[in-house]
């Protein structure tokens, strides 16, 4: 997985010591009703979860641009929600893996994935559906309640949860959001949400959802302290994208 080494940003950033780029999970949440989320998907390398991301259609994941290196070969389970358990779920290959291109490693901007799956799925079933995307610009007001999922560790050293976690979270104000994250936080691309449960690691990628609408993937956190208020978790939104992502879709072979 990509991630920014404290020494680089030291010495970039001297004010943001502490930050870094995770993945991240569910720490203090709930195990979410199993199947609630049908469009949640487990991410893998060699059999092992790395990242969450969002079933957007019958072929195409959207995710994290941090979650692939040209290193990886990624396999997508859908219809999980014990990871450990075969049933329900399916297992399929990567087609396609198509980064945006202006992914910045360094800095996290345009952190932002599709996956196209090298088979479709049946998504007209209680396990397997799709989730919507937000209209082009469409933004989400402060103190929004929305919600976050995953199956990545329960506190920030603890075990990684094979059974699917779900915590409330609130939009936060984007001015306050930029004074905790500073130079790291662009307000076009990004927004902050918090609660008492949240990201932790090993989940980047998945949705941050508001009603039944997948508006945010989730991007970064403080590596030493999950779901802090002090920096509160990061989400790009999906909104400036979806010209993107529908023309990749459209285009892609």
């Amino acid at each position: 997985m990509t991630i920014i080494s404290l020494l680089l940003v030291t010495s970039l950033l001297p004010h943001l010591t502490l930050t870094a780029h995770v993945n991240v999970g569910i720490v203090n949440g709930s195990e979410a009703k199993p199947h609630s989320r049908p469009y949640m998907v487990s991410i893998q390398s060699n059999g092992i979860h790395v990242c969450g991301g969002s079933l957007i259609s019958d072929q195409w994941v959207l995710t994290a641009a941090h979650c692939w290196n040209r290193n990886q070969t990624l396999t997508v389970v859908v219809g999980a929600h014990v990871l450990r358990e075969i049933k329900n779920s399916d297992h399929i290959g990567v087609k396609s893996y198509i980064q945006h291109k202006s992914y910045s490693v360094d800095f996290n901007f345009n952190d932002i994935m599709l996956l196209r799956l090298q088979e479709k799925v049946n998504i007209n079933n209680n396990y397997v559906k799709s989730i919507s995307l937000p209209k082009n610009e469409e933004d989400v007001e402060a103190n929004t309640l929305c919600s976050v999922a995953g199956w990545g560790r329960l506190e920030i050293e603890g075990p990684m949860s094979d059974r699917l976690m779900e915590a409330n979270v609130t939009i936060m104000n984007k001015s306050e959001c930029y004074k905790r994250w500073g130079n790291l936080f662009l307000e076009k691309q990004m927004m902050c949400a918090h609660g008492h449960g949240g990201s932790c690691r090993y989940d980047s990628g998945g949705p941050l959802v508001c009603g039944h609408t997948a508006i945010g993937v989730t991007a970064f956190g403080n590596q030493l302290l999950c779901n802090s208020p002090k920096k509160p978790n990061v989400y790009l939104k999906i909104s400036p994208y979806i010209k993107w992502i529908n023309s990749t879709i459209r285009n892609v072979k």
